[in-house]
């Protein structure tokens, strides 16, 4: 159910205003890079390089909607991935599907420097098997998250475009199913782009739905499931309440705070000599985040402290990293990554209201 929300969540927001008075082509990209060893568990896994390709079919935007002028127009679309993974023997190949989005930074005539996001799904062909693959401590399902981020630079000639860039890859199940040490890829690319139809930039803006100078009030409710360590073990609920406060003070600048009740189940699973209450498995932590706003559909990332957790399994620091939607009737929906540095937990898959979004 988590993966067809994803894919339908992304492909929904970022597909769904493709008109036809817009710029769009179509992208190929050669990348080569290398694994990321980030464990020392994992130090025996990489022992080649990462090469990989991408196909994406693009949208550079024009200025139907006010935001694409506040972000110097950007360009969006979705992208087929597929990648050898720096050991064949253990990790396989992958396979992958992800919209994306590019903000420039500087846009010239004839250049485009900018910064590219993407979140969707990748396949991983093998994952770990306590008989067939045990070396296998990075990866143990075969759907996984995929994120991709990276900058690239862009130059234009008439309907073509050559592009160099960085970016780095990751896939994860987010502790869905253990062990999940994950992949990070870094790359370098090159890619070719050809822009199929031009259209003169449309001045007729649509003003976006992004209150400014005052707070905006509300919940989010989240739920989501994990398995502890060591793989086959038991999967446990995690539920959460979050209680926030968001500010946008431009088009691309907004400020989250909030406070997190955590009601974390896998908590059971750690020291089972220990009895434990309903109580003892609540954990509350305080949160502030930078929030990037594309008119509906908004980032989220920032880092929390937990100011009650008994146990203490994880450090008080945490980090949230994603993606929400938000509906003019003041309901948002939510698929977030909550880690500890770099090490994901749990997926937050929340819906939330904002109570005074009205007025």
């Amino acid at each position: 159910m988590k993966r067809i929300l994803l894919i339908s969540f992304l492909l929904a927001t970022l597909l769904s205003k493709a008109q036809l008075n817009y710029e769009y082509g179509f992208e190929y990209k050669q990348k080569v890079g290398i694994l990321l060893a980030h464990h020392e568990i994992m130090a025996h896994i990489a022992n080649s390089l990462s090469y990989a390709g991408e196909l994406s079919f693009y949208i550079h935007t024009k200025g139907k909607e006010k935001w694409h002028k506040s972000y110097r127009y950007p360009t969006y679309g979705i992208s087929i991935f597929g990648a050898s993974l720096g050991n064949d023997s253990i990790l396989g190949k992958s396979l992958g599907l992800y919209p994306f989005i590019e903000l420039p930074f500087i846009r010239k005539q004839h250049f485009v420097f900018s910064a590219r996001i993407g979140a969707g799904l990748g396949y991983i062909s093998k994952r770990y098997d306590k008989e067939l693959n045990p070396k296998n401590v990075a990866m143990s399902s075969a759907i996984n998250a995929l994120i991709s981020v990276g900058l690239k630079s862009t130059y234009l000639y008439k309907s073509h475009e050559i592009s160099f860039g960085v970016d780095m890859t990751h896939l994860s199940n987010a502790a869905f199913k253990m062990p999940n040490l994950g992949i990070n890829l870094p790359y370098f690319s090159l890619a070719y782009g050809y822009t199929i139809k031009h259209q003169p930039k449309d001045t007729l803006a649509i003003e976006p739905i992004v209150p400014k100078k005052r707070w905006l009030f509300g919940t989010t409710l989240i739920a989501s499931a994990k398995e502890n360590s060591p793989s086959g073990g038991e999967k446990y609920p995690i539920f959460a309440l979050s209680l926030h406060a968001r500010r946008f003070f431009n088009a691309k600048t907004g400020l989250e705070l909030a406070v997190d009740v955590i009601s974390k189940q896998s908590l059971r699973g750690l020291q089972q000599d220990i009895p434990k209450s309903e109580l003892d498995l609540i954990q509350i932590g305080l949160f502030a985040g930078y929030l990037l706003p594309l008119d509906q559909f908004h980032f989220v990332l920032g880092m929390g402290a937990y100011v009650r957790d008994k146990f203490n399994a994880d450090g008080r620091l945490y980090h949230r990293i994603g993606m929400r939607y938000y509906f003019k009737n003041g309901i948002n929906t939510q698929l977030v990554l909550h880690s500890h540095w770099g090490r994901a937990d749990f997926a937050e898959l929340g819906i939330g209201y904002t109570f005074n979004q009205k007025k």
